[in-house]
C-alpha cells in the first residue's frame, strides 16, 4: 500500500450497475444494484490512504474512512465493517442515501485530478456484506443505573440510542408510527432504500439492548416533563424530525388533489398503497401529476408516481437545473425514467374544476436575479408570462416544518420558526432533555442527523457524569474523592451498614 500516488491508482471510478431505465419505471425494486466484491476491491485501491485524511473531518460522525477502505482492498471485510460500525451503525443505509458527494467525497484529494473515491458505494457494499454474513458489533457493556428515553426512531434517535446503550444505560425509543425508522421508513421509497435493509440495520440496535416502543405518541400519551418526572427517565433525547408539510399558501391549496410529498410517500412506503387493494390504503393519482420542488423528496415523489402508473409526471421548479438541491444521481435517474422538468416555472394558483378538484395550475415564468442568503440566485417573476399548466394532482415538495405536538404539550423553549432551541451541547431549556436532528436544524441529511445524535449522547454522558472513552478529560478538582475516585465522576456506590 505504501507509496501510492495519483498515477499508480486505477484512474477510472468504478461504475455502479443500475436497473435498465425503461424497466425500473414499472417496479419498486432497487435501482442502484451495488458493487460486487471485485468492483469494491478495485475501487478501494483508488484510495491514497492520506496520513491526515480530510474525508474523516468532513464526515459528521468521523468514520475512519481510510481505515475501512484499506481493509477492503486487502480482503479483511470483517475488519472493515468493525471500523465502520464503530462510528456508524447504519452503513448500508448511509451508503445509499447520504450525499457523500458534498461531504467526504468532496474533499477527497483524488478528486482534484480524477473522480473522487466512491466512498459511499464502498460503505454500502461493506454494509450489505455484513448483513449477508449476519455480522454485528456488540461490545461488552457494563450496566449503569441511568434510564434514557429517546423520542423518535429516525437516524438521530438511533445514533443517540446506540451510544447510550454502549455506555451501559437502559434505553427505550418511543416511535409514534407502527414501524421504526422515522423518515428512513416513511420518506424514502424502496427503490432507493429497501425495507429489509432498514430492518437488518435496526436489528443491530436491538442487539445492544435498546427497546423500541412503537405506536407511542409522546406529547399525547405522556409529556416530556412526565418522562423526566414520574416516569423516571434520567435523560431524554428529542429526535422527532421535521415532518409537518409546507404548502405554498396560494389560492387553491385546499382543493381535492393537492397533497404534500410527505403524505404521498408515507401512503406508498409505510402504508403500502402501491399494493392496493391487498393493503387498504388508497392513493388515487389520476393521469397527470405535477410535483412542485426539485429536491430529493420531490424526486422520490415523482418517481413513486411514475411507478404507480401515472401517465404524465412533471417537475415544476422556480429555479434552473443547476440550482436544484437534489443529489445529481437522483436527478439523472428521474430524467432517464422520463420525468418532464419545467425549470424557471412557479405556480401562483391551483385551478378548480368547478367541483372542488384540481384541474391544473396557473404558473408564471421566472428569471434568476441576485443571489439570496443561501448563495443561490433568487427567482424573479417575468411580467405577463402567466400560463395554465394541466394537472389532476399537485404535490408540494417545498420543505417541511417542525411537528407542533411537542411544542404544544411541553414547556420547551422554541425558536422563532418553531424548532426546539438548544445550546452548543444540544441541551434544551429543561434540565436533562436534549434535542437534535431536523427538529432543531430543519430538514437535513441522514448523516448530519446521526452526528447530532452522537453529539447529544456525549453531552448526556457528561450530564450523568459517565466517563466517555472518546473524550479526553482534564483531571479537575482531586480534593473531593471517595475511595480515591473524584466525586464529579459519579463513579461510586454508597454502601449502607445495618
Amino acid at each position: 500500500m505504501a507509496g501510492k500516488t495519483i498515477r499508480t491508482i486505477p484512474q477510472e471510478r468504478t461504475p455502479m450497475p443500475v436497473q435498465d431505465c425503461h424497466a425500473r419505471g414499472m417496479n419498486f425494486a432497487e435501482v442502484a444494484l451495488g458493487y460486487d466484491e471485485d468492483a469494491a476491491r478495485r475501487e478501494a485501491e483508488r484510495c491514497l490512504l492520506c496520513p491526515d485524511p480530510a474525508c474523516v473531518k468532513a464526515c459528521p460522525v468521523s468514520i475512519d474512512i481510510p481505515g475501512f477502505i484499506e481493509r477492503i482492498s486487502r480482503g479483511d471485510f470483517r475488519g472493515s465493517y468493525d471500523a465502520l460500525a464503530d462510528a456508524n451503525l447504519l452503513p448500508a443505509i448511509c451508503g445509499r442515501v447520504c450525499p457523500q458527494e458534498v461531504q467526504c467525497e468532496e474533499v477527497c484529494p483524488v478528486g482534484e485530478t480524477l473522480e473522487p473515491v466512491a466512498i459511499g458505494r464502498l460503505e454500502r457494499w461493506i454494509g450489505d456484506h455484513a448483513i449477508e454474513q449476519g455480522w454485528s458489533t456488540v461490545p461488552y457493556i457494563e450496566p449503569r443505573r441511568y434510564r434514557v428515553g429517546i423520542v423518535g426512531s429516525g437516524p438521530a434517535g438511533m445514533a443517540c440510542a446506540a451510544d447510550m446503550a454502549k455506555a451501559g444505560c437502559d434505553v427505550t425509543i418511543f416511535e409514534a408510527l407502527h414501524r421504526p425508522g422515522g423518515v428512513l421508513r416513511y420518506g424514502i421509497p424502496e427503490f432507493r432504500l429497501p425495507d429489509e435493509v432498514i430492518d437488518a440495520e435496526y436489528a443491530n440496535l436491538e442487539r445492544l439492548g435498546v427497546r423500541i416502543a412503537c405506536n407511542t405518541l409522546v406529547g399525547r400519551l405522556f409529556t416530556l416533563e412526565e418522562m423526566v418526572g414520574k416516569l423516571g427517565f434520567d435523560g431524554v433525547f428529542v429526535a422527532t424530525g421535521a415532518g409537518s408539510p409546507r404548502f405554498a399558501g396560494i389560492p387553491g391549496d385546499s382543493l381535492n388533489g393537492v397533497l404534500s410529498a410527505n403524505e404521498l410517500l408515507t401512503r406508498c412506503n409505510l402504508m403500502r398503497a402501491r399494493e392496493f387493494p391487498e393493503y387498504d390504503t388508497p392513493l388515487p393519482l389520476g393521469r397527470r401529476v405535477a410535483v412542485v420542488g426539485a429536491g430529493n423528496t420531490a424526486m422520490d415523489a415523482m418517481r413513486v408516481s411514475l411507478r404507480m402508473g401515472v401517465e404524465e409526471v412533471s417537475c415544476v421548479y422556480r429555479r434552473t437545473r443547476h440550482e436544484s438541491p437534489a443529489r445529481r444521481e437522483e436527478l439523472e435517474h428521474a430524467e432517464e425514467e422520463g420525468i418532464a422538468f419545467h425549470w424557471l416555472t412557479a405556480p401562483v394558483e391551483i385551478l378548480d374544476d368547478g367541483k372542488g378538484n384540481v384541474r391544473g395550475m396557473r404558473c408564471t415564468r421566472m428569471e434568476l436575479g441576485e443571489p439570496d442568503r443561501s448563495g443561490r440566485r433568487s427567482p424573479v417573476p417575468i411580467p405577463g408570462s402567466e400560463f395554465e399548466f394541466p394537472a389532476d394532482i399537485v404535490v408540494y415538495a417545498i420543505g417541511t416544518n417542525p411537528n407542533p405536538v411537542l411544542g404544544q404539550t411541553s414547556n420547551l423553549k422554541l425558536d422563532k420558526r418553531g424548532y426546539i432551541e438548544v445550546d452548543e451541547h444540544l441541551a434544551t431549556s429543561i434540565a436533562g432533555i436534549y434535542a437534535g436532528g431536523d427538529i432543531v436544524t430543519g430538514a437535513a441529511t441522514v448523516i448530519l442527523a446521526m452526528g447530532a445524535g452522537r453529539k447529544a449522547a456525549r453531552s448526556m454522558k457528561a450530564y450523568f457524569g459517565v466517563r466517555d472513552t472518546e473524550t479526553v478529560y482534564e483531571l479537575g478538582d482531586q480534593s473531593a474523592t471517595r475511595f480515591g475516585i473524584p466525586v464529579f465522576e459519579k463513579n461510586h456506590t454508597r454502601v449502607l451498614a445495618y
